[in-house]
């Protein structure tokens, strides 16, 4: 199966994982979302390019919270 991409990629080509290894700092993708991405059919990269905000948003809480 050759699945299309018609669904935009986001990787933004800043390739780093966050300090827990679990998303990248970039586009937001776990590790196993970005080596799977050109397997993915249309629906499960749309699934992944909607939970994308929310994670970035945590994410941006996260870094922007004051450390005591």
């Amino acid at each position: 199966m050759n699945p299309s991409l018609s669904v935009i990629n986001a990787c933004l080509n800043i390739c780093r994982m966050d300090h827990a290894g679990k998303y990248c700092q970039g586009c937001g993708r776990t590790p196993v979302e970005i080596g799977r991405w050109a397997q993915m059919t249309d629906a499960g990269r749309a699934e992944v390019m909607a939970s994308l905000p929310a994670r970035q948003s945590w994410r941006s809480r996260a870094l922007s919270a004051p450390t005591s």
